[in-house]
């Protein structure tokens, strides 16, 4: 190996979620919460000090942060890193993702430059992976998302990505900014008597005059956080036990009697398009993710209803040949393509350089591994700000308040922006579907941009993932179930209309594809109907459910902690009881279609 590459590493801490309390307003009290170095963080240190070694290079850490930070820093100090990097002044407090890129990427400037630029997937309390892709779009490099397998060949990087729905295998040469996944390597960590004999002396501390002239902080950051709502989980834990075909049919009972069985209610796009309407000329846009027609149909349908309210003209930005009459039966007034290939970094360029000549009312885009890349590109470009992961998407007066789950999913909190172009990411499966309208829409063809610096090599796409987050129920599947029974369960989610997942544990043995994990490194869902079979009940894992409608678990170990996290549970083993759900669903089916059941 030649090169002596010079590698960055950007950390951040999070508070613990199982020490975090709420005050009686709704806020965190964080005076109880100690900290500790986001998981994924931990990775990319971890990778970035391991490149350095092989490469006889240097490992940079960096951190934005109050002056305790330095904690974290000195923990990777003592895990290998070569230099330590803290961002700290009272100028940067307040800084949302817009500000925190800005002053990460003047650092960057400052002591670099570098080879490779490492950062989490996503903080765990936040979830908006955007930081990254802002970092990017600020130093003009390339992003790869969700790296899990990285070879390094002179000056090219051959990296395997986690996607949203599969996986991606892309070529891409130095420099590049990557985010690691949380299978990238191990962990990069130190015992606290080691890091604890570590100076701040050997610490590099940058304050707010040494980067420029800013705006740095609140004063910077285009996003702001209001009020808060507290997600409570007041299961009803209810308990069935007995023989197995009985709870079977208590199990069923309430299940129907919760209306869990009956069809999708869909509303209609509300406004009708009218080409005598005048519109306001701030359209309210939607970026289409290329091949997520369903995602496609709830960004619109939304759309719709805010430039129903507006008087606003609903524009879809189209990134491939999809048919433009569906984004126009789904909400769209006029569709702006360009062929590029879908390429993030292209696509991200487009969108900015588009509002700049249209200045729109808001950009949704969808909070997919493609979106937080496209979107965050384009706001960074911008210099606006923009809200990631939202649930809800609220219109008051002039202002989107986009409400998105924070702090492992424990509260709702309302972010709004006072950019005069507000963008948000909204997470797929959040928003109605509405039903299609008949419509036509005015076309417009944007220049074709190749010129991408990320080759993708290979993608492949797992449709039971991309269906996943959209689901109505779901059937979630812990170490309790073993892969040899896994046929009896698919077989009961058919019948169920559900789509599966699983724990960590479960996709750590490879026993279900990476893209099913649901917790607090994998996905967050809220279907209406969720059933845990053979699920202990972890924190990590439940908090990825807490806006499920209803939660039922199935363990045979009755102090498994899923009973207390449940609206019903039934203690048995997944093989006693599963022939009897079965049954029920088939005679379910059959009352259904002899019109005994309605819907």
């Amino acid at each position: 190996m030649t090169l002596e590459l010079r590698v960055a590493a950007l950390i951040k801490q999070i508070p613990r979620f199982e020490e975090m309390r709420l005050g009686d307003d709704g806020r965190i009290i964080r005076g109880n919460s100690s900290l500790e170095i986001n998981p994924y963080c931990r990775r990319a240190a971890s990778m970035a000090i391991n490149l350095a070694r092989e490469t006889g290079g240097r490992s940079t850490v960096v951190t934005l942060g109050p002056p305790q930070a330095a904690e974290a820093l000195k923990e990777m100090l003592a895990a290998g890193a070569d230099e330590a990097v803290l961002i700290t002044d009272p100028k940067f407090t307040g800084s949302d993702t817009l500000a925190t890129a800005r002053a990460l990427s003047a650092a960057l400037r400052l002591i670099g430059p570098f080879d490779i630029i490492l950062c989490g997937l996503n903080s765990v309390d936040a979830d908006t992976g955007q930081v990254g892709p802002e970092v990017a779009e600020l130093i003009g490099l390339p992003f790869v998302a969700g790296v899990r397998t990285l070879d390094l060949r002179e000056q090219e990087l051959h990296l395997g990505c986690e996607r949203d729905d599969g996986w991606r295998e892309v070529v891409v040469e130095l420099p590049v900014v990557i985010s690691a996944s949380e299978r990238l390597c191990s962990p990069a960590k130190a015992k606290p008597e080691i890091f604890q004999t570590i100076s701040n002396d050997q610490i590099r501390h940058l304050d707010a005059a040494s980067l420029g002239c800013g705006p740095w902080g609140s004063e910077g950051s285009p996003t702001s956080v209001g009020k808060t709502r507290t997600l409570t989980s007041n299961r009803r834990k209810i308990r069935l036990s007995g023989p197995a075909e009985k709870v079977s049919e208590q199990l069923m009972q309430l299940l129907i009697e919760k209306g869990l069985f009956e069809a999708d209610q869909h509303q209609s796009v509300g406004r009708v398009q009218n080409s005598t309407n005048v519109f306001d000329r701030h359209p309210v846009t939607v970026v289409i993710e290329p091949g997520k027609k369903q995602l496609a149909r709830e960004l619109l349908g939304k759309a719709a209803e805010i430039g129903e309210r507006r008087n606003a003209n609903v524009v879809a930005l189209v990134f491939d040949d999809s048919n433009s009459m569906d984004f126009a039966s789904w909400g769209a007034d006029e569709v702006v393509r360009s062929m590029s290939n879908g390429l993030e970094e292209l696509a991200g360029r487009l969108v900015a350089d588009w509002a700049v000549g249209t200045q729109p009312f808001c950009i949704i885009g969808p909070s997919t591994t493609w979106g937080r890349e496209v979107m965050g590109r384009a706001a960074a470009r911008l210099g606006v700000g923009l809200t990631g992961d939202a649930v809800e998407l609220e219109l008051t007066s002039e202002t989107l308040t986009c409400w998105k789950p924070a702090f492992g999913g424990q509260l709702l909190a309302a972010v709004t922006s006072a950019s005069p172009i507000q963008m948000v990411t909204v997470r797929p499966g959040m928003l109605h579907v509405l039903e299609p309208r008949i419509a036509t829409a005015e076309i417009v063809d944007l220049p074709i941009l190749n010129t991408g610096r990320v080759k993708i090599v290979k993608h492949e796409v797992n449709e039971e993932v991309s269906s996943l987050a959209r689901a109505r129920r779901v059937v979630g599947l812990g170490l309790g179930v073993h892969p040899e029974e896994y046929p009896q369960v698919r077989t009961f989610c058919g019948y169920l209309g559900a789509e599966l997942a699983a724990t960590r544990k479960v996709t750590d043995r490879s026993w279900m594809a990476r893209g099913t994990q649901i917790g607090i490194t994998g996905l967050s869902i809220a279907p209406e109907l969720y059933i845990a079979v053979g699920v202990s009940g972890s924190f990590n894992h439940m908090v990825g459910i807490r806006r499920a409608g209803t939660v039922v678990a199935i363990n045979p170990d009755e102090t498994a902690p899923v009973f207390d996290q449940s609206d019903i549970g039934i203690v048995h083993e997944w093989g006693a009881i599963a022939p009897y759900l079965i049954q029920s669903l088939v005679e379910l089916e059959c009352q259904r279609e002899n019109g005994a059941l309605s819907g």
